[in-house]
């Protein structure tokens, strides 16, 4: 166990190979943090560590990680605000002495500042799931499902079914914060024979390989630690999923769910959304869910 270092709403542990940091559990304590716990940072993975003034006599130690060297971090893509930026600790200024001494001796510890090649931060640990607006995305460490609601998803979503996606089968994933405009996750299928994305369509609620947030759903400390957990099994997988791999059985479907559906579809049919084989091809894989 090494010196700890205490915070508004998080606790640094300083070991000989890493940080721990330990987030706390509050009404006031980010969402983000309470969601994460604890992470574990080893040296490697930071690329500088500075320490500046905060807000209202506060100062801010900042642990500044390595590009690509943490899944959360890369999923975020800069789009974190600063007060649920996981790699700051905010202190009372009368500590700033001692956050300067911890400070220096973290930069005695840390590399070159280059890109890392490979995660060195663990991701979220699985399953995880969230509601987005326009349907619920679940994931068990080798699959993303999207099962969409009749209330919020497009007709190209109903149409398109219910979706799940191999992690080998993917190149990248694309959150956009629920924060701003047009946030969402999207899956990027990996082309054939190839690492790079192929291309979708350009709107998130017209893409069934992405989930649309708003209006509460998707908040980012379910959507992103998702995103992350998703990102690092892309980057981890060796390529596209075999086929001859075992996979988990489905599991049966409510009938009243089912009913609902075949009563969506039946509504997007009569407005023309829906030619009849599509109607009827859809009905059927939903009643052979049953």
């Amino acid at each position: 166990m090494g010196d700890v270092l205490a915070g508004f709403h998080a606790a640094w542990e300083f070991d000989s190979d890493s940080v721990l940091i330990r987030f706390e559990r509050g009404i006031r304590t980010p969402k983000l943090f309470q969601a994460l716990g604890e992470r574990r940072i080893p040296h490697e993975a930071l690329a500088a560590v500075t320490l500046t003034p905060g807000k209202r006599g506060t100062v801010v130690l900042h642990a500044v990680p390595r590009p690509g060297a943490d899944p959360l971090m890369a999923a975020a893509a800069g789009q974190l605000k600063d007060s649920s930026d996981p790699y700051r600790l905010v202190l009372p200024a009368e500590r700033e002495t001692l956050a300067e001494y911890y400070a220096d001796e973290l930069r005695a510890l840390i590399g070159p500042a280059s890109d890392a090649e490979e995660f060195l931060v663990p991701a979220p640990e699985g399953p995880l799931q969230f509601k987005a607006y326009d349907g619920k995305a679940s994931f068990d460490g080798r699959t993303v499902s999207y099962r969409w609601f009749w209330t919020g998803a497009s007709s190209a979503k109903w149409k398109a079914g219910d979706q799940s996606f191999a992690v080998g089968d993917l190149a990248d994933v694309e959150w956009r914060s629920p924060e701003v405009f047009d946030g969402h996750l999207r899956l990027l299928h990996r082309a054939p024979g190839g690492t790079q994305p192929v291309q979708q369509p350009a709107q998130a609620d017209q893409d069934p390989a992405a989930v649309v947030f708003g209006l509460g759903y998707g908040p980012v400390h379910e959507s992103l630690p998702f995103a992350a957990a998703v990102l690092a099994a892309v980057r981890n997988s060796s390529g596209p999923a075999c086929d001859d791999a075992p996979r988990p059985a489905a599991a049966r479907r409510d009938p009243a769910d089912i009913a609902d559906r075949i009563r969506h579809l039946g509504e997007l049919h009569q407005a023309g959304l829906l030619t009849d084989s599509e109607f009827t091809s859809k009905k059927a894989e939903l009643l052979a869910e049953l």
